[in-house]
């Protein structure tokens, strides 16, 4: 029987050391996170020398290009290190490590690292068209190096490191359809404005448009001129007490309908999509961890277990849906948000946990300061708030191996 299997290869400067991962994408089931399995084949002038290896989680919140009389502003957390020859001790060995070892030879040791669950994911901040040098963001990757001690400090050549990805997919099941319902009151006048808005579901895929259903219902004497829909991100750094802002990422402004007079209603469906495409080249959006430098997309929304597990060194990304009831100079505005989830759907995985079904939270951002009464139905509240080689790609190899059925 053959099985195909893919895998991707790194090697040291000086080609004493070589690295194999079966993937770069781990996926973080809140509850847990998927352990990183590879293999490293060592050359026999180094069969007397020790290897460790260690996974790096390399947060940097500032450009490379302001690091001037001795700033740097990044960190590097190490999230796990262990001595990977001679091997401690002997652990269970996935299915890909057993067929690399048959592969490649005796000189070929397995090893396996775990991430905490409160780890970050990894968030890249679309840089501005004039930035140089790194962007800004939560990057991972896995090094195997030579030395005596796993604190020694790594010398290039006998050095190896390869790029990785702790991602989220979307829950599998979804929640409570979003709905809420804003009226606004005026001074010295009789009657009230209702804004009700809702969502035909929770969670959203990348690519998918967003339906929002408006509803206005004026019985004041003020007139609605114009409505605005929008769709915005909202980024926390949690380094900083004031890393949090917000940026619009889709939005339509319509008139159709309008004005609404007095005693009169409106009752229409917005669609929403939200797309890096039109959102090239505008600093400080949040995308998913990049790889390589190629396009990718918008950041998925980050769940947590619960709103007070943030990593200090993380990037806390949400969405929502704001809608806008412009009534002129002297009306002033009337806003309603709803948070929703924008994430990959869920693929295939080995790793079995039911944390995908499990409730956790979601972050939105911080609502506007208007003069209005809200009530929200359901109850739904608004709240807010590397080394040089590392980005080097990989080579990627493809392996055919032959075992018996038994």
């Amino acid at each position: 029987m053959v099985f195909n299997f893919r895998v991707f290869k790194k090697q040291a400067p000086n080609g004493k050391l070589t690295m194999y991962l079966g993937k770069r994408d781990f996926v973080d089931h809140i509850s847990g996170v998927e352990p990183i399995d590879g293999v490293v084949v060592i050359d026999e002038e180094y069969k007397e020398r020790k290897v460790f290896g260690q996974v790096v989680c390399s947060f940097r919140y500032g450009r490379e290009e302001d690091e001037v009389m001795g700033l740097n502003f990044q960190k590097d957390l190490f999230l796990a290190s262990e001595q990977v020859y001679p091997p401690p001790e002997k652990h269970e060995t996935s299915k890909l490590q057993d067929r690399l070892g048959k592969k490649l030879g005796e000189n070929c040791f397995p090893f396996r690292f775990t991430l905490p669950p409160s780890a970050p994911a990894s968030v890249t901040l679309q840089p501005g068209q004039e930035d140089d040098g790194q962007p800004c963001g939560v990057h991972y990757y896995v090094k195997l190096f030579v030395g005596e001690h796993e604190t020694d400090r790594s010398h290039k050549r006998s050095t190896v490191s390869m790029a990785i990805r702790k991602i989220q997919y979307a829950p599998s099941k979804q929640g409570q359809q979003p709905c809420t319902v804003v009226r606004k009151d005026f001074m010295l006048s009789p009657g009230e404005l209702e804004l009700e808005v809702s969502l035909d579901k929770q969670v959203y895929h990348h690519g998918e448009k967003i339906a929002v259903n408006v509803c206005v219902r004026n019985n004041s004497n003020k007139v609605v001129k114009k409505l605005k829909a929008m769709v915005q991100q909202g980024v926390d750094v949690v380094l900083f007490q004031n890393g949090q802002y917000r940026s619009t990422v889709a939005n339509i402004e319509t008139q159709e309908g309008c004005p609404i007079n007095p005693g009169s209603s409106l009752q229409k469906v917005i669609y929403l999509l939200p797309l890096l495409a039109s959102n090239k080249d505008r600093r400080g959006i949040a995308l998913d961890g990049q790889l390589k430098k190629l396009d990718t997309n918008l950041a998925s929304t980050t769940l947590l277990a619960s709103p007070d597990q943030r990593d200090a060194f993380g990037i806390i990304v949400s969405y929502a849906v704001k809608v806008k009831l412009y009534l002129g100079a002297l009306g002033g505005e009337l806003a309603a948000e709803l948070p929703f989830v924008l994430m990959h759907p869920k693929v295939g995985s080995d790793f079995s946990c039911q944390a995908q079904q499990m409730p956790f939270s979601l972050l939105s951002p911080t609502p506007s300061r208007s003069w209005c009464r809200q009530t929200v139905r359901p109850k739904w509240k608004c709240s807010g708030k590397t080394p040089s080689n590392q980005n080097s790609t990989p080579n990627l190899t493809k392996f055919a191996c032959k075992t018996g059925r038994k």
